[in-house]
């Protein structure tokens, strides 16, 4: 029978699930930010067990110097973990031991002293506008079921036409679209909302959907509903763009996020500043939504190397 790792003394622990619980109630982060900073933490507790030689404890924690984190960080690469996982993973335990300082019972200096492993630089994966409007249109949908297929070319819609998450997109509800709205109010990371223009194709896109869905919830519930009527699993929508990319030879990067890609990229191509489409995309730094100039960039000298006669 395989024993349980105790990884931490109960103090720690009871500790550890305080932050956790504080992090959606208060912060307000997402499920899936929360499970992060868990296992993150998780395999931080691991590691120091097998440090100090036994369960963690809050005197041990006490006692961390940049040393230990730099060797837990050395372990994990040796596990064959990217620089941005383990970025990640020092994010989630940095703001453990805050809150822990915060209430007198450690010292993250420890932690604040460890430079996180530089970053790789990837560019966004943008659709072209050919691309990203194949894969919004109602008529290329694959689903049998004519109320299915209008829900999916509504959601990828609102994913392109708008820069929405899908997440965002699938909180969205009846009230969001009453009386033919032409903006939304969409609620973003960490609780913050944002205005967004809704464009004529998107709002009829939605009306289609709706005229032929069988399941017409209540306004408090999600307007994007599954095939027996639930809420609409973010999987789902995977699954569907994973069967686009077969049928119309699109790349592996060609993502429901890459249609969010695509509207910033294509704005920007198109003339839009980018404190504009940072307010749209509803990036907390500017310096977020400036990745995309780099992808216009070299949108750009693509062009030139196929297309001019001196390249």
């Amino acid at each position: 029978m395989n024993e349980i790792l105790v990884i931490g003394t109960p103090e720690l622990m009871a500790a550890r699930q305080s932050w956790l619980i504080a992090l959606m109630s208060e912060r307000r982060l997402s499920g899936e930010t929360v499970d992060a900073y868990e296992r993150d933490t998780r395999q931080f507790l691991t590691f120091l067990t097998g440090h100090v030689g036994g369960p963690a404890g809050l005197d041990d924690l006490r006692e961390l110097q940049p040393a230990d984190f730099r060797g837990f960080l050395a372990t994990r690469r040796r596990e064959g973990v990217g620089a941005r996982t383990l970025g990640r993973g020092l994010a989630g335990i940095r703001s453990f031991l805050r809150h822990l300082e915060r209430q007198g019972l450690v010292n993250a200096a420890g932690a604040r002293a460890v430079r996180a492993p530089r970053q790789p630089r990837s560019l966004p994966k943008p659709l072209s506008a050919g691309e990203a409007l194949a894969v919004v249109s109602q008529e290329g949908q694959l689903a049998e079921e004519p109320w299915i297929a209008a829900r999916n070319a509504a959601l990828l819609t609102l994913l392109y036409g708008c820069g929405l998450r899908i997440s965002e997109a699938l909180g969205l509800t009846a009230d969001d679209f009453a009386g033919e709205p032409t903006v939304l109010r969409i609620t973003g990371k960490g609780g913050k909302t944002r205005l967004v223009p809704l464009l004529l194709a998107a709002r009829e896109a939605v009306a289609a959907y709706r005229r032929l869905c069988p399941y017409q919830p209540s306004a408090p519930a999600p307007i994007f509903r599954g095939a027996k009527g639930g809420a609409l699993n973010p999987g789902i929508i995977q699954r569907e763009m994973q069967k686009l990319r077969g049928a119309l030879g699109l790349p592996d990067s060609a993502t429901p996020h890459a249609l969010r890609h695509s509207f910033a990229t294509h704005l920007l191509a198109g003339g839009g500043d980018l404190r504009s489409i940072q307010e749209l995309l509803g990036h907390a730094s500017l310096s977020t939504t400036q990745v995309y100039t780099g992808v216009d960039a070299a949108r750009l000298l693509d062009v030139y190397d196929r297309a001019h006669p001196r390249a």
